[in-house]
């Protein structure tokens, strides 16, 4: 009985080194690979200095004024003036959304009816759909 578990033992320890052998090849690879790809990320980090570099001395504004002038007459290239840009009142902004209704059945409360105000709907506080929106909640309504 002793000498099965003296082989069951060493069985069970090769096992163990076998595993972590295995383990510790794939670690130097994933290692080695997150090396290269550090090492290309660099490079790349490089090229996009560079590119930045090039990017800036191609767009000198005394260059591009020159570009300007030898093309002038193919592409009619003007300075940009303030009247070119429009106004915010020229924005199509979307109409806002509708509110949507509370569901009675789901057990959403809706906003407490006018009788409830003693000073009827235009006492009613903003966060009340229909209730004035534009006074802050310490300020008076205003009057009708």
């Amino acid at each position: 009985m002793r000498s099965v578990m003296y082989l069951m033992a060493a069985l069970v320890v090769m096992g163990l080194a076998f595993w972590v052998y295995r383990e510790n090849y794939r670690t130097q690879s994933q290692i080695d690979r997150m090396q290269s790809v550090q090492n290309e990320i660099a490079g790349l980090r490089d090229d996009l200095g560079v590119l930045r570099a090039e990017w800036a001395y191609l767009n000198r504004p005394d260059r591009l004024r020159e570009l300007v002038d030898l093309n002038f007459d193919r592409l009619r290239l003007v300075p940009v003036a303030a009247g070119q840009f429009g106004t915010a009142a020229n924005v199509d902004y979307p109409a806002p959304d509708a509110p949507v209704p509370p569901d009675p059945e789901l057990g959403e409360p809706g906003p407490p009816p006018a009788a409830a105000y003693p000073g009827g709907p235009r006492a009613r506080p903003a966060w009340v759909a229909g209730g004035p929106t534009s006074a802050p909640p310490s300020a008076p309504l205003p009057e009708e």
